[in-house]
C-alpha cells in the first residue's frame, strides 16, 4: 500500500454498535490512501474485543487512556502524537462518512487552511436503516433527499446532500461558508495544531473545548477556515442527546480569550 495522505482520527466511547457503521463506510471511501487512529476516552474490553475482530484496509492503531471522566481532548493530543502524517482528520464514532469524505479533505487540505464541514442529523429510523444494513451507506442520498421533501425527522438533511465541486451544481457549495468548526468533521495540518499547541486539556466536559476553543485560537495564530459543507458529507446516528450546559466551558474559554492564550499551556506540550 502506498504511504497514507492523511490520519483519520475517529473519538470513540464504548459505542461499538455505532462505530462499525463508522468502519462500514470507510471501506467505501473513493480515497484508500490514510491511516486510522481510534482515539478512546476509555479503555472497554467491549472495544478491545470489537476492534481484535475486525479487518481493516488501512494501518490503523488503538489509543485507550484510564477512563477517568471525560478527557477527550487529551485522547486526542495522544492521537496527534501517534499520527504519522502531516493531514489530519478527526471524526466521531457517531458520524458516518459519504463515500468521497476522505477524497474531499485531502482534495481541499493545505498547510494553513482549517477544513470545516457539517454533518446531517439522521432520524432514528433512516438510523437503525443503517445500524442493520451497513450495506444501505451507499444509497443514503436518496434517502436525504426524500428527508429534505417530506420533512421525516431528520435534522438539517441538507447538510447531507453530496454536491460535487466539478459538477454542474459545484457553485452552490462555493457559496455555503461557514463560520464555526464542529469537531467530528474537521481537518488541518500537523504544523496548523502544533502552532496552537493542540487541544486544551483544562477543558474536562464536552463540547466547547473541542472545537469552538479552537476556531477562536486557530484565527488569532492567523489560520481561516474553509467551508466543506456540501462536500465532506456525514451521517450522524441518532441517539439521546447528551450533556448540553455550555457555562463553565464558556467561562473558561472566554478568561483564555480575554488573556490572549491562544497558544494552551495544558496541551500538546505541558507549558510553564
Amino acid at each position: 500500500m502506498n504511504k497514507p495522505l492523511c490520519t483519520l482520527i475517529i473519538s470513540v466511547y464504548k459505542n461499538t454498535r455505532f462505530l462499525s457503521c463508522v468502519l462500514a463506510s470507510l471501506r467505501y471511501q473513493t480515497e484508500q490512501q490514510f491511516e486510522i487512529i481510534i482515539s478512546e476516552d476509555g479503555d472497554s474490553k467491549e472495544m478491545r474485543e470489537f476492534l481484535s475482530e475486525q479487518t481493516f484496509g488501512q494501518p490503523w492503531q488503538h489509543l485507550t487512556q484510564a477512563d477517568e471522566g471525560w478527557r477527550k481532548n487529551r485522547a486526542l493530543n495522544r492521537a496527534i502524537l501517534a499520527a504519522n502524517t502531516e493531514h489530519l482528520i478527526f471524526i466521531d464514532g457517531d458520524c458516518v462518512l459519504h463515500p468521497r469524505f476522505i477524497e474531499m479533505h485531502v482534495r481541499f487540505y493545505e498547510p494553513n487552511r482549517i477544513l470545516a464541514g457539517k454533518r446531517a442529523m439522521l432520524s432514528q429510523r433512516l438510523s437503525e436503516r443503517i445500524i442493520n444494513c451497513p450495506d444501505k451507506i451507499k444509497s443514503m442520498q436518496p434517502a436525504i433527499y426524500s428527508a429534505l421533501v417530506w420533512h421525516r425527522g431528520t435534522e438539517r438533511p441538507e447538510e447531507g446532500i453530496f454536491l460535487s465541486p466539478d459538477g454542474l451544481l459545484g457553485f452552490i457549495p462555493k457559496k455555503r461558508k461557514l463560520t464555526f468548526l464542529t469537531g467530528c468533521n474537521m481537518s488541518f495540518s500537523r504544523k496548523a495544531i502544533e502552532h496552537i499547541n493542540g487541544f486544551d486539556e483544562d477543558y474536562i466536559l464536552p463540547a466547547y473545548g473541542e472545537d469552538a476553543d479552537l476556531l477562536w485560537r486557530f484565527r488569532m495564530a492567523g489560520y481561516n477556515l474553509f467551508s466543506l459543507r456540501n462536500m465532506a458529507v456525514q451521517y450522524h446516528l441518532w441517539h439521546k442527546k447528551g450533556w448540553t450546559d455550555q457555562l463553565e466551558n464558556k467561562a473558561i474559554g472566554e478568561a483564555k480569550k480575554q488573556r490572549g492564550e491562544y497558544i494552551c499551556k495544558n496541551g500538546l506540550k505541558k507549558l510553564p
